[in-house]
Formats: structure tokens, sequence, C-alpha cells
């Protein structure tokens, strides 16, 4: 290993223990349910606006996006100005009116359980969202370790296959051991706190390396020329974001803002803030926080494109960033190890998501599932256990499916998005806004909106040259688009026909809707 790597990995493990630590630190607070999973709902305006933008954008944010514009220019742009409509109205519509019912109704902990507690149902509710929760973050944290994994073999490699190999499984076993150690420890309170911390050093690096590169890159000569001398035929087409921009992908980009509305490690973080004075003030925070972001991947993508000296294809253009931070911080010590701090930013962003989702599975498992239906006398103390023994669960599932070097981080970032975006994002929405949605409608909901999207995206069953291909891939349109207004429907159209809500329904209903606590 030569001394640059050596430097960078001083930097890395300075940063992982520190995570550890905090872990360590709050595992003594962490006295049962409420306080593992919610942080006994205390978060502060700046935890809680940090933690649940960190926890969204993991390595797709700083890997994933900046390569897709990396490759095409503008025209993924369209990804970016949709998830940030969502984050708007998420925080605007959904945030303090999701906070105030959840302690209505019943002081739900978890997603699963303010389904069950706002619809009065009997378990069906509780099971089903469990299910569909464990399934795709197990793909979700499955693109954050692999992410993890692509950070270390691309730093420490020696550009041989073997060695680019071996470097990819002994990162995806050092990214899960570290993440899984203080997830399992701390719970929420720890997972927040790192969370805020990097946030806060995610949106430092993804700010300053492409202002670095652009102006060392446009010290004498165009941005126009240096794209054009690193194969950019028309510079003026690759930064329009309307030139090969089809109808389907403008409609497909924009979708992924739907998500946002059915993202449990998200909404999570809306339900734990201490008051409704507290959301106002995270809300800006947040929003200023993830226009920055995407703003900084877009440029990541783009400038990364004339200032490489080295070009990247469709198979590596994920690590742009990372190879960015090299050629920037270099020559010298002091240099090097402000890279390597830089560098954590990256890793930063993998581990503030794979613990929320982490976390939120466990909870699902631990409080819907086991002591929800299999075990409902289960102690506080037993089914805190069965919880931080989901965690390590998980944790080995999305190991299994990261194992996979060709594995592409917005590949599974995308489907997991879509799946939870259809399963819930409409039933969230009608639970908060519509009285006369029902249990049986929910229901309906959300199984319809996750089969469509496991219809489209997994079931080949649409001919074409090379055989049988899904859906998804013969029309290029995301399966979200089509999944969520499905979802809706269903759930209307059930609600509708099904007996309508109890007095008891309604009268919450009301409650929520007229007081501010």
């Amino acid at each position: 290993m030569s001394s640059s790597n050596v430097i960078v990995l001083c930097a890395f493990v300075f940063y992982m223990a520190l995570m550890i630590v905090i872990g360590a630190i709050y595992s003594r607070s962490t006295k049962n349910n409420e306080d593992y999973f919610l942080g006994g709902r205390n978060l502060g305006a700046w935890t809680a606006a940090i933690s649940a933008e960190a926890s969204d954008m993991s390595g797709w944010l700083l890997m994933g996006l900046p390569g897709a514009f990396y490759l095409t220019g503008s025209g993924d742009i369209w990804v970016a100005i949709g998830l940030l409509i969502g984050t708007v109205l998420n925080w605007f519509f959904v945030s303090g009116k999701l906070r105030r019912y959840t302690i209505a109704a019943g002081n739900s902990l978890t997603i699963p359980s303010f389904f069950e507690n706002r619809f009065k149902s009997k378990g069906s509710l509780k099971v089903v969202s469990a299910v569909i929760i464990t399934i795709f973050f197990s793909v979700y944290t499955a693109s954050a370790f692999s992410s993890g994994a692509k950070l270390f073999a691309t730093l420490f490699s020696d550009g041989s296959t073997a060695g680019y190999d071996n470097f990819y499984t002994i990162g995806l076993i050092i990214a899960a051991a570290v993440i899984l150690v203080y997830t399992f420890l701390g719970g929420f309170k720890a997972v927040c706190t790192t969370d805020l911390i990097q946030g806060m050093m995610m949106i430092v690096a993804i700010l300053t390396v492409p202002i670095i590169a652009y102006s060392v890159l446009t010290f004498d000569t165009s941005f126009s020329s240096a794209l054009m001398s690193k194969g950019v035929a028309a510079p003026a087409d690759f930064l329009n974001p309307f030139k090969g921009a089809t109808g389907t992908g403008v409609v497909s980009g924009l979708a992924w803002g739907l998500g946002y509305f059915g993202m449990p490690h998200i909404l999570v973080r809306f339900m734990a803030i201490k008051s409704d004075k507290e959301i106002k003030k995270s809300r800006k925070v947040a929003i200023i926080w993830v226009t920055l972001a995407f703003i900084a991947s877009f440029l990541i993508g783009i400038v990364g494109r004339a200032y490489l000296k080295a070009q990247l294809d469709g198979n590596n253009s994920e690590t742009v960033f990372i190879r960015m931070i090299q050629q920037v911080f270099t020559d010298n010590g002091i240099l090097i190890f402000i890279g390597g701090l830089f560098l954590c930013g990256i890793l930063a962003a993998i581990m503030s998501t794979a613990d929320s989702q982490l976390l939120v599975t466990a909870s699902a498992i631990s409080e819907d599932m086991y002591k929800g239906v299999i075990k409902k006398d289960a102690s506080e103390k037993k089914s805190l256990l069965v919880g931080r023994i989901a965690v390590v669960v998980i944790a080995v599932i999305a190991f299994i499916i990261a194992f996979d070097k060709n594995s592409s981080i917005m590949g599974l970032v995308s489907d997991a998005w879509a799946g939870f975006g259809a399963a819930f994002g409409p039933v969230v929405l009608l639970a908060l806004f519509w009285k006369r949605s029902s249990a049986a409608g929910a229901l309906a909901g959300m199984i319809s909106g996750a089969l469509t999207v496991i219809i489209w995206d997994y079931i080949p069953m649409i001919s074409s040259a090379d055989g049988l291909v899904t859906i998804g891939s013969s029309t290029g349109l995301y399966s979200l688009a089509i999944g969520f207004p499905i979802a809706l429907i269903f759930m209307v159209a059930v609600s509708l026909v099904t007996k309508k809500p109890s007095d008891e329904i309604i009268k919450e209903f009301e409650y929520v809707k007229n007081n501010e606590f």
C-alpha cells in the first residue's frame, strides 16, 4: 500500500472509530423501544433536518447520481428536480401532521404501528407493511454496503481485476461491520447524532471539491473547450437538460419525487421531532441542505467529465467523485489527509443511510411483527433484544445482496425507492388527509403498489431481440410512475366500497386536524 493510501486509511480509521464511540455512548441511555427506535421523541430542529436528509442521501447522491450526470450530461437532472420537489412537499404537508397523528394514534413508534392505530386494524396492516419494509430495505441497505465496498476498492486496489475484487470484499466487510456495531449499540439517538455529523461532512465535501476542480480547470481555458478535449462533441447539448430527454425520461425522473411520501427512514424523523415549532425550523434547514446537495451532485458529474485525466465508462462512472478528490488533493501529506477527510464524506453518505434503514427494519420486526402479533405480552427488554437481533439479520441479508461486484448503486436504490413510494406513499397521504380512507383501502393500496413495482421491474414478460425482458426495461418508464397512481386508485376505490370509518376514527382525525402539540 502506498504512503498516500496509508494517510487516507488513517483518516478513515479515525472517522469510523468516532462513529462507534458515539454508538457506545448512547447505548447507556437506551432503556426501552421508544428510546431505541424514536429517541424518546426529543429531536431538535437541526438534528432532525440534517438526519432526515443525510439518511436519504446515500452513496447514490455522491456516487450513483454524479455517475449518471458524468455519462449523459444534464439529461438526468429531472431525477434531481423530482426529488427536490418531493422533499419540499414532504416537509410542508406531511412532517407536522404525521408527527401529531402518530402521537394521537396510540403513540405509534413505527410506520406500520401508525397504520394499525390510524385505521384501528387488527394486525393485517402491521404484518403486510413490516414485510414490505423488510424486503425493500434489504435491497436499499445493500446499495449502501455496495457503495462502501466500491469506495474501498477504488481507493486501495492496485488497478488489477483481482486487486479490485479483493478490496471490494474487504470494504464490504468493513462498511457492514462498522455500521452494524454503532446501530446495534446506540439505536435512534446514535444514528441521528452520527447522521448530523455525516450530513455536515457530506455538504462540505460535495460543495468544495467541484468548485476547486472547476476553478483549476477553467484557469486557462473555457469549460466548453475542456469538455470537447475529453470527447464531448457538443458541450451545449451535454449541458442542456432538454436535449436528448424523452417524455418518458422526464416523467420517470420527476416521478422519483413521489417516493418521499413513503420512505419509512425519512418519515420516522418527522415522528421523532420534539414539537411543531421545531418542525418549522427543521423544514428550512432541510430544504436549504437538500438544494445545495443536488446542485453539488450535478456539478460533480458535469465538472468531473471535463476535469478527470482518465476517462470513465459505464462500469466505473459511479467513482467520479472519488477520483476527483484523488486528483484535487495530491502532492503532499497534508493535502492527501484533507482529501481523506473529504472521502470520509462519501463514507458518511453511505453510513447515514444504511444505519437508518437497519433501524427502521429492526423496529418493524421487533415492534410490529414480534411484539405486535407474535408475542403481544413481550417485555420491553425482550422486544429490544429482538430488535437488535433483527439489525444483525438484515445486515447479513444486505451483505449477501451487495456481494455482487457488478451491481449498480443507482439500480439498487431505484428498485427500493419505487417499492416504498408505491406501497406506502398513497397510504400515508390518504391516512393524513382523507378521513373516509379505510383499513381495507390501505391494505389494497399497499399490496397493489408493491406488486406493481415487483411485476414491472423483476418479472420478464415482454419479448425482445434478447429474449424476455421486464416491462420496465421495455418501456423505459420508472415503475414508481405507474405503481403510485395504481396504489392510489385501489385505496380510494376499496375505501369507498367498504364500511365507513367509525366515529372514534373520525373524532381522532378531526382532533389531529384542528390541534398543534
